[in-house]
C-alpha cells in the first residue's frame, strides 16, 4: 500500500515514528513555532514620544507588553500620554528630556535600568530649496536627526553591553533616507546618514546580540507634517508618488515597530524596513 508523503517545510524535522490511520502509514512531524511578537518583560525607550509617531510607537510597544518610557522636552504631553496608557492597564512613565543635551541624555540613561528597546524617533525638518538653505537651519536639523540620535543610541547600547543583555535599536529614518526630494536636501542628508550609521552600528553591536535597524516611512499625517499638506500642489504630488494612493497614518507603522522590537525579527539587523506605500518602488 502506498505511503502518504510527508510535506515538511523549512525547519520542520520529521519524527522517525509513524502510525497507521485507516490502514495508511502516516509519518509524524514537528512544525516550527512562530516567534512571539510579545514584548513582556522588556523595557522600551521612545524619544519624541509626546505626539505623532512617537506617541503611536509608545502605545504599540506598551500594548505588546513592554514597559515604555516616553521621552521628550514637552513634559505635559508625555505625562498625558503615559497617564492614558496606565489608565488602560499598560506600563508607562514619562521622562522629560531634551535629546540634544547629550550630558542629560547620558545621565538619564545611565541612571535607568537598561532599555531593551530604543525607538530613536525624535526628529525634525526645515524644508527649503537647496540654494536657500541657511547654515543655522542645516545645523539645527543635523543636531537632532543625526547627532542626538547617534548618541542616544550609544548611551542605550553602553547600558545593554554593561548589563550583558540583548536589545533592539530602531532608528526612525524615512523613505528620504533611500531617495532624494525637492526642498529636502538637508533632511535627505540626515536620513541617509542615519541609514549609514545604522548599518555600521549593527556590525559592531552584533557580537553583543544588539540588533540595529531603521524604520523608513513615507509621509505620515502627523501634527508636524500636516501643515505641508495645506499646499495642494505638494499634496497632489505626494499622493501621485505613493502607489497605494493615500497618505500614511500612524497606525500603518505600529505593527512594524513591534515587529522590529520583537523576537519575530531576531535575525534582522543592519536593515531598513521601508513602509512607503510603494514610493521607492520606481
Amino acid at each position: 500500500m502506498p505511503l502518504v508523503p510527508c510535506l515538511a517545510g523549512a525547519g520542520a524535522a520529521a519524527h522517525r515514528d509513524s502510525e497507521k490511520r485507516m490502514g495508511v502509514e502516516v509519518t509524524r512531524m514537528d512544525l516550527p513555532t512562530t516567534p512571539s511578537f510579545r514584548l513582556d518583560g522588556k523595557r522600551a525607550l521612545v524619544t519624541g514620544a509626546g505626539r505623532g509617531l512617537g506617541q503611536a510607537f509608545a502605545a504599540a510597544l506598551a500594548e505588546a507588553g513592554a514597559h515604555v518610557t516616553l521621552a521628550a522636552r514637552s513634559r505635559d504631553e508625555i505625562e498625558t500620554v503615559a497617564a492614558e496608557l496606565r489608565r488602560r492597564g499598560l506600563a508607562a512613565e514619562a521622562l522629560p528630556l531634551d535629546v540634544t543635551d547629550l550630558e542629560a541624555v547620558r545621565a538619564a540613561i545611565t541612571a535607568a535600568a537598561p532599555f531593551h528597546i530604543l525607538v530613536n524617533n525624535a526628529g525634525t525638518n526645515r524644508p527649503a530649496p537647496f540654494v536657500d538653505v541657511k547654515v543655522e537651519d542645516f545645523d539645527y536639523v543635523f543636531n537632532i536627526n543625526v547627532r542626538a540620535a547617534y548618541f542616544v543610541a550609544q548611551a542605550v547600547a553602553r547600558r545593554l553591553i554593561a548589563a550583558k543583555e540583548p536589545g533592539s535599536i530602531i532608528n526612525v529614518s524615512s523613505q528620504m533616507g533611500h531617495v532624494g526630494g525637492p526642498r529636502r536636501t538637508v533632511y535627505c542628508a540626515t536620513k541617509h546618514a542615519m541609514e549609514g550609521f545604522t548599518k555600521a552600528m549593527a556590525i559592531e553591536l552584533a557580537p553583543y546580540n544588539i540588533r540595529v535597524n531603521t524604520l523608513a516611512p513615507t509621509f505620515i499625517e502627523t501634527p508636524m507634517t500636516r501643515p505641508f499638506f495645506a499646499d495642494e500642489a505638494f499634496r497632489a504630488d505626494t499622493l501621485r508618488r505613493i502607489k497605494l494612493g493615500r497618505l500614511g497614518q500612524v497606525e500603518d507603522l505600529m505593527g512594524a515597530v513591534v515587529f522590529l522590537a520583537s523576537d519575530a525579527a531576531a535575525l534582522m539587523t543592519g536593515s531598513s524596513l521601508v513602509v512607503d506605500g510603494g514610493w521607492t518602488a520606481d
